[in-house]
């Protein structure tokens, strides 16, 4: 069995936010999530980590994006109507990655949102920050990174330009 991969895939903005301060993210919408390679990534994931509150956005959209694929929700709270695949923990993260890492998953895409991240990279279980950097600032809105955030040295793997002024980078754990 390999090592599980922890990868965050994420559109921030040029001052590090992830959505606006209501949770909105329509300033995503002239930048095709296909330009930073979502669909050949979503290929490739195992299973999917996420926070409550990403759950809650991305379940509002209507049809489960992720069909097939094992979603872990971190919750307190039951979810009503959880799609097929998707399970709810809570407590202690670092159990829980214990526990999908010997479910054997390979690649597990960490999707947010910024408390989720903050934890993983607590507990040593971020290996690779893959963004699109997008050339807006919003001013208010919610953190990728937020405050209590211990540190964490990235190496440069990957910077290309995308329309519209984007940038596509990748970083992996130092």
């Amino acid at each position: 069995m390999g090592k599980t991969i922890w990868h965050c895939h994420i559109a921030i903005s040029l001052d590090g936010k992830i959505a606006r301060a209501d949770g909105s993210f329509d300033w995503l919408e002239p930048y095709p999530p296909q330009e930073f390679g979502i669909d050949a990534f979503l290929q490739k994931v195992d299973a999917i980590l996420m926070g409550r509150d990403t759950y809650d956005v991305v379940r509002g959209f209507g049809e489960w994006p992720h069909p097939g694929k094992p979603t872990i929700v971190m919750t307190n709270r039951p979810l009503d109507d959880a799609p097929p695949g998707v399970e709810t923990r809570s407590g202690d993260l670092s159990v829980v990655a214990a526990e999908l890492e010997a479910r054997g998953y390979g690649l597990v895409w960490v999707e947010g949102g910024g408390r989720l991240i903050r934890d993983m990279i607590a507990a040593g279980k971020l290996d690779v920050l893959e963004m699109a950097l997008l050339p807006i600032i919003l001013g208010e809105g919610i953190p990728l990174i937020p405050p209590g955030t211990p540190e964490l040295k990235l190496d440069l793997v990957a910077c290309e330009r995308r329309s519209g002024g984007a940038l596509h980078v990748v970083y992996r754990r130092a």
